[in-house]
């Protein structure tokens, strides 16, 4: 299993993480080159670990959540398959795929799908809702102790009074899609990866 051939990819992979991701052949070579350098047990997988040495994660207050998302529940490994089907949701919507055919599944890069990405981020028991108190520890890891904990509770109250439309106390995905409707996902969510 060791041996260097195993790990290299094949045509036929390339070819359905091209349909499955809408990334290019020149971007899943490049981004297999990046993974294969991040994969330090060299066992065709990553580990939280490695991810944690990438900088850009390593000092990003959402980094942990950020790196969570990478991993199926349970799990602790992540392939390549699924690296990249995590890093497709931060590929730019291409002009030509605007006005697909949308009866074929939603692709992970559509603008639904970069909110669900988010969304998960801060909905930290995955319950489909986030709460008061998820809301408080995601603003607390952005803000750090920058702000009080008394500033910090009205900005979720706040929040959640103006997002929260049946009257739960909490932010339901609809809710959610609702309040960043004027949003530029698009533009926030994106990633330029290069051709």
């Amino acid at each position: 299993m060791g041996s260097r051939a195993s790990t290299l990819l094949r045509e036929e992979e390339i070819e359905e993480i091209k349909k499955e991701t809408g990334f290019s052949h020149s971007q899943i070579t490049r981004l297999y080159s990046r993974f294969s350098s991040l994969d330090k047990g060299e066992n065709g997988t990553l580990s939280r670990e490695d991810f944690q040495r990438i900088p850009e994660l390593a000092i990003n207050p959402l980094g942990d959540r950020i790196i969570n998302a990478f991993f199926p529940e349970g799990e602790d490994q992540v392939n390549f398959r699924g690296f990249m089907r995590t890093l497709a949701h931060f590929r730019p919507i291409e002009d030509n795929e605007k006005n697909k055919d949308h009866s074929a599944s939603e692709p992970l890069n559509s603008r639904t799908n970069k909110l669900l990405f988010a969304f998960r981020l801060y909905d930290l028991d995955r319950d489909d809702k986030i709460s008061r108190d998820e809301l408080l520890q995601v603003l607390r890891m952005m803000v750090g102790v920058n702000i009080s904990d008394e500033q910090l509770g009205s900005i979720a109250d706040r929040t959640i009074q103006e997002a929260d439309q049946n009257g739960d106390s909490a932010i339901s995905f609809n809710e959610f899609i609702k309040v960043l409707e004027k949003v530029d996902v698009e533009q926030k969510m994106s990633i330029r990866f290069l051709h």
